[in-house]
């Protein structure tokens, strides 16, 4: 397939390019390096391109598949509108690509947009919204439902990925990557008290297989997750046994409210097996050992 990733140079886009390359396909890469690095594609052989999509652009390949992974992910960027602005811009522009070219369009959503709303967190049920990157989600949400008729285009809702290439977005990469890094530095994990909020972890290489197994579904929105919550507690535990360390957590007070902070996350997994065909490869244990052995930035 001739593809296209946009973001391709960040985390998610890298692993994904890398992959579909590796898969025998032909990638092109466009990212404007606003959060992404090219460290994260020493291996990869394409085309790469910087650009940003969220302006008018031109591109001329005749593309069967983009893999819209572009965006301003941070939850808590300093403006508010630009982050609505390039995320949705970039997702108008990226739809007209897709027209232009025939081109089957598979976009990252966001588990965000669910905010503290029951779970397990189905794709139907009322939305939360917590920051202006899940409302510039959700905006793009709505554009892709008026689509679905009109052209193959599949939105995942992503929920807490984590995995290689995450080191350079800093601040907003997974809490197992911040986590691994301070018992590395011989520090207590810090937590907020008293451990209990969960989160559905889900590796980077099981998402990339759903992305890519998303080209094969019909149109519609999905989860992306393992349908399994860990609370932070016991996400320490499976650090220290792959880590070979046993640090106690050091909890610290919450520093958010329920308005801009999401307590839980779980994903209701029956529509991405039925439509994507796609369950989690292993277990969060295997994932955190797997991660923990490619980590670069241990030694660096």
């Amino acid at each position: 397939m001739k593809c296209l990733v946009t973001g391709g140079a960040g985390f998610i886009g890298s692993n994904l390019a890398l992959e579909l390359e590796k898969q025998g396909n032909e990638v092109t890469i466009v990212d404007n390096l606003f959060s992404g690095t090219k460290k994260n594609l020493k291996d990869f052989k394409g085309k790469f391109i910087e650009l940003d999509i969220s302006k008018p652009f031109e591109l001329n390949n005749n593309f069967e598949v983009i893999f819209h992974e572009a965006a301003i992910t941070d939850p808590r960027f300093k403006d508010d509108n630009e982050t609505i602005r390039a995320n949705t811009e970039g997702f108008k522009n990226i739809i007209e690509l897709a027209k232009k070219n025939n081109a089957k369009l598979i976009y990252a959503s966001t588990a965000g947009l669910y905010g503290n709303g029951p779970v397990p967190m189905k794709e139907e049920q009322k939305k939360e919204i917590l920051s202006a990157y899940g409302k510039s989600k959700l905006m793009m949400d709505n554009e892709a439902e008026k689509l679905f008729d009109k052209m193959h285009i599949v939105g995942l809702r992503y929920f807490n990925v984590f995995g290689p290439n995450e080191k350079h977005k800093g601040r907003p990469a997974s809490m197992i990557y911040h986590l691994a890094k301070q018992i590395k530095e011989g520090n207590p994990p810090r937590i907020f008290k008293y451990g209990e909020q969960k989160r559905d972890h889900i590796y980077v290489k099981d998402i990339v297989n759903a992305t890519i197994k998303a080209t094969g579904a019909k149109s519609g929105i999905y989860n992306v997750g393992t349908g399994i919550a860990t609370t932070f507690n016991d996400l320490i535990k499976a650090l220290n046994e792959a880590l070979k360390t046993s640090f106690q957590p050091e909890y610290f007070e919450m520093p958010y409210d329920s308005k801009t902070y999401q307590h839980n996350t779980q994903a209701d997994t029956k529509k991405a097996e039925k439509f994507l065909n796609f369950k989690p490869k292993y277990s969060l244990k295997q994932r955190i050992k797997d991660y923990m052995e490619e980590l670069k930035w241990i030694k660096n």
